[in-house]
């Protein structure tokens, strides 16, 4: 092999994956699939193991901060793995008298994974859980600035594999430096893309020719009501805009409030540490100083992020709302910010809440997540119903809830699908049924035809024959 061509190196590691793919496929078994799933995560949640690779992210992609990646690389883990604890995902998976039907789990082969640098850690842990759980094997393409991380990430799985006799092949990545070239191989080759990540890659994803699963861009808009508890708001949205410095898809960009509380909620965003900054010009020619995301900004710890706003704020300021009323692509402040920084809008009632909250989705985010804070428990029917979203989030702190949380009934996931709004073919949180496919064996049945009256009875009452 020529170690000079890319192409060369991502056909080695491909014919490895698949070598290793179909023992582990001949010779697997739900023990053994559950056991390569714990290996897995243990290489990230042990402690000294997770601090390791939460501190070589932050250090290695400048994004972040090292205590909020310790927790999510534990609790987005812990919470994946009590998801699919006892589910069954080798031999027979349903066995059906009435129907005659017995399906039985596949794997779908070699899995090709496309990683953000925002979780350079967690997200590749979680897709490579739901590989193997599902008898697949991975091969993870992180970002320019992830390498770091997925190589230490892939040391320590190779370590847990070692001790029970897995192997390695099972689990690699597209090898360093990583490029398009080998990342477009690495989608034309594998069995099924699961991308997470840029909107460009989605899209060279979605047109490999592979089967593929990716997400959607985020950009949460949070409406407050006038019957919500506005000091629980606000805490909530604290906690989640400032996790990891803004880095989830699923961080509050946008919050709207309703013109018969909004003083009181600047209030008690202020005793939350937000401080409203109404330079809107000012704030947009410092965020965006040559129409890109200013690096200094962009997830952040508070202080660097005053700082390279030019801020004055209140000591203890952990994030600012700029006051706004524009929308679309020439008000970058509806848009996402990916840094401690809300745009923060007025609206006359709820209606008009919902107005602005559809319009900012349609710009952009369309499809993955909106919030409520409100205790009229009628109003999370009416922002379903009016916007485009797969996900409406009602009164919890945003980026803890949307990708899974233990006081809610949603999958742990870093990776929310968003339906045809955000251009998915999936609008669930990704999750180990996307990783696993099934032969269905087909016996007849007593014959179920039904008369054409059962079908076209009440059609007949309605337009006669």
């Amino acid at each position: 092999m020529n170690s000079h061509d890319p192409i060369a190196e991502l056909d080695a590691v491909m014919a490895r994956a698949r070598t290793a793919q179909k023992e582990y496929e001949a010779e697997g078994s739900q023990e053994r699939y559950d056991r390569a799933a714990q290996a897995v995560a243990w290489a990230i949640m042990e402690p000294s193991r997770n601090r390791e690779l939460a501190e070589l992210a932050v250090a290695t992609t400048g994004l972040g901060n090292v205590a909020d990646k310790i927790t999510k690389n534990h609790r987005k883990t812990l919470g994946l793995m009590r998801d699919i604890k006892g589910v069954t995902t080798h031999g027979i998976i349903r066995d059906d008298a009435e129907t005659g039907i017995t399906e039985i789990a596949q794997p779908m082969g070699v899995i090709g994974a496309i990683v953000p640098s925002t979780n350079p850690a967690a997200t590749p842990a979680n897709n490579i859980i739901n590989a193997v759980k599902c008898g697949n094997a991975i091969v993870v393409a992180p970002s320019p600035k992830g390498v770091a991380s997925c190589e230490r990430l892939l040391e320590f799985i190779h370590a847990e594999f070692s001790k029970i006799g897995e192997d390695p092949d099972l689990v690699q990545m597209v090898p360093a430096p990583g490029s398009k070239e080998k990342t477009q191989a690495l989608m034309e080759t594998c069995d099924k893309i699961i991308c997470t990540g840029s909107q460009n890659n989605v899209h060279r994803a979605q047109t490999a020719g592979t089967p593929a699963v990716a997400v959607g861009a985020g950009n949460v808009t949070v409406i407050a009501d006038e019957t919500a508890d506005l000091a629980a708001a606000a805490e909530k949205i604290r906690a989640s805009k400032t996790f990891d410095n803004a880095t989830s898809c699923s961080s509050e960009n946008a919050v709207v409030v309703v013109d018969a509380v909004y003083d009181a909620f600047v209030a008690a965003m202020a005793q939350a540490g937000g401080a409203v900054v109404d330079d809107e010009a000012g704030i947009v020619a410092r965020l965006w100083p040559d129409g890109h995301l200013n690096r200094a900004v962009i997830a952040q710890d508070a202080d660097k992020m005053i700082a390279a706003l030019g801020l004055d704020v209140p000591e203890g300021t952990e994030y600012v709302a700029v006051p706004t009323s524009g929308i679309g692509p020439d008000h970058p402040l509806s848009g996402e910010k990916l840094s401690r920084v809300l745009a923060f809008y007025r609206a006359r009632d709820f209606n008009d809440a919902v107005a602005t909250a559809r319009k900012i989705q349609l710009h952009q985010g369309a499809g993955h997540s909106v919030g409520l804070h409100s205790n009229d428990d009628t109003r999370a029917m009416t922002l379903a119903t009016a916007i485009p979203t797969c996900r409406v989030i009602v009164n919890q702190a945003h980026c803890f809830a949307t990708g899974g949380a233990f006081n809610n009934g949603m999958p742990f996931s870093l990776s929310m699908g968003c339906g045809t709004w955000g251009g998915n073919a999936i609008d669930d949180n990704l999750h180990w049924r996307h990783f696993l496919q099934s032969t269905k064996i087909v016996r007849e049945i007593p014959a179920r035809e039904p008369a054409l009256e059962d079908i076209f009875d009440t059609y007949w009452a309605k337009a006669g024959k």
